[in-house]
């Protein structure tokens, strides 16, 4: 792996924040990322993993959010995604996102080498931040899942059944596509979902559906290696990642210290939904908990 090259100097966003971009040569070349931080010295250090077919910019709320909070946000765009090289939503190996992602996580640490550091994923994020912490021993002070997709409804039997060989033969071909209005209940942000030409809105490819659904079977079965202190949030009407997702984490998990929210009413993202606000809230708290041991 390459060093990381910043791209320019941080310009201001807000009160206290400033953002930062840059590159690195991870699994894959190209690999795009972006921060906010801020002006104060970092209580905390935070990697920030996007879901399937979008890109860490969409997070700029929350990493604003958690920047004024005083925790230094890094977040990256999976290969095929956003800003980063690749096919259109071909993620490679989730092995391989696992791995720029453990990169992006030593990128930030040199840059706060004394912080705590917390892991925060959305949807395929949350699948691939528990692939890379139950894979092997991993040291973060938390980690935080949003909708983690453990059970996924989406897909028919037959469409399951010939993705695996679809992946070998013609991994680029689309499979699957998403319903943009399962993500939240506030139209306005399906509108700028659906416009926004960083989001994919043609099929899944088949790679990045089978090796969704492969890890899934995985990170199921090592739930117990899972022993690092972890918040759990779904929304209970969300139809993309099943709610009895975190059902599976809560009963499986070897953490001692598990705390799962589940937000009556709520889709697929619930930093999108109308009730951000109290979600945002809710990951601050427990950030802060955690940062000072109460």
């Amino acid at each position: 792996m390459t060093e990381p090259k910043a791209s320019g100097d941080p310009e201001p966003t807000g009160p206290r924040i400033r953002t930062q971009t840059g590159q690195f040569d991870g699994t894959g070349s190209g690999i795009a990322w972006r921060a906010w931080l801020p002006d104060a010295p970092a209580r905390g250090v935070i990697v920030l993993v996007h879901g399937v077919a979008e890109h860490s910019g969409r997070y700029t709320h929350v990493g604003q959010r958690l920047a004024g909070a005083e925790f230094a946000v890094y977040a990256l765009d999976h290969i095929g995604h956003g800003k980063s090289a690749g096919g259109k939503a071909n993620i490679g190996s989730i092995d391989g996102a696992a791995d720029n992602v453990a990169a992006m996580l030593d990128i930030a640490t040199r840059e706060h080498p004394d912080a705590p550091r917390f892991l925060i994923g959305h949807s395929m994020g949350s699948l691939i931040v528990l692939h890379l912490a139950t894979r092997a021993p991993i040291k973060v002070t938390g980690i935080v899942l949003s909708a983690p997709p453990l059970d996924i409804s989406a897909g028919n039997p037959v469409q399951r059944a010939l993705a695996p060989l679809l992946s070998r033969l013609t991994p680029n071909l689309g499979v699957l596509k998403l319903d943009s209005s399962q993500i939240s209940r506030d139209p306005a942000v399906v509108r700028a979902y659906d416009n926004d030409p960083l989001v994919y809105r043609g099929k899944l490819p088949a790679r990045t559906a089978t090796e969704i659904l492969n890890t899934t079977f995985l990170v199921k079965d090592r739930l117990a290696r899972l022993t690092v202190p972890l918040l759990v949030l779904h929304g209970t009407a969300d139809a993309i990642a099943a709610p009895s997702s975190s059902d599976r984490i809560e009963q499986g998990a070897g953490s001692k210290d598990l705390t799962v929210l589940r937000y009556d009413g709520l889709y697929h993202e619930v930093f999108n939904e109308p009730e951000q606000g109290k979600v945002l809230g809710d990951v601050v708290d427990w950030l802060e908990a955690h940062v000072t041991g109460k």
